[in-house]
């Protein structure tokens, strides 16, 4: 598995102003809105929605966002990735759930990967399903659950993926 562009941009955020020009809305699609932003000289387009249920609710998740991401190089095309407040356990592995589908997702840091090979798959069920339903482990060893809805998915997707070609 190849460890992700996007793992280079978001960390590439906690290093403020000087490392990347700040994010430009291009739209809200009911629960997602879209986004471009300049890394390191290079545009990056993304559609992004925030969790809308966070468990255990005692623990502090910081903000847990869904991305699915594009570079305008070609580097990577509709990427999901989960970005959470915290480090994810590595050895632990996550999973990405839409309806009866799931997907192994993998930590770095305080992100989570699919297998490139299940990228599109997972983009596809994004687009089609009602409710994403995400599992991980905090280096802590903290499970936590989150849900995020996937309406208006399809169009901020797609939006963002032409906005990067």
């Amino acid at each position: 598995m190849m460890l992700r562009s996007v793992a280079g941009l978001l960390g590439a955020l906690s290093l403020g102003p000087v490392a990347l020009a700040a994010p430009s809305a291009l739209g809200k699609y009911s629960d997602w809105t879209v986004f471009t932003e300049t890394v390191g000289g290079e545009t990056l387009c993304y559609a992004a929605t925030q969790a809308t249920d966070k468990a255990p609710q005692a623990a502090d998740h910081g903000e847990v966002w869904f991305y699915v991401s594009s570079w305008r190089t070609g580097r990577a095309r509709n990427q999901p990735s989960l970005k959470v407040g915290y480090d994810l356990r590595a050895d632990l592995p996550g999973k990405a759930q839409i309806g009866r589908e799931s997907w192994t997702l993998y930590g770095v840091g305080a992100e989570a990967f699919a297998q490139d090979s299940d990228d599109a798959r997972l983009v596809r069920a994004l687009k089609r399903g009602r409710e994403l339903r995400v599992e991980a482990t905090s280096w802590r060893n903290t499970r936590v659950t989150y849900h995020f809805s996937l309406s208006g998915s399809s169009s901020a997707i797609d939006r963002a993926a032409a906005a990067c070609r």
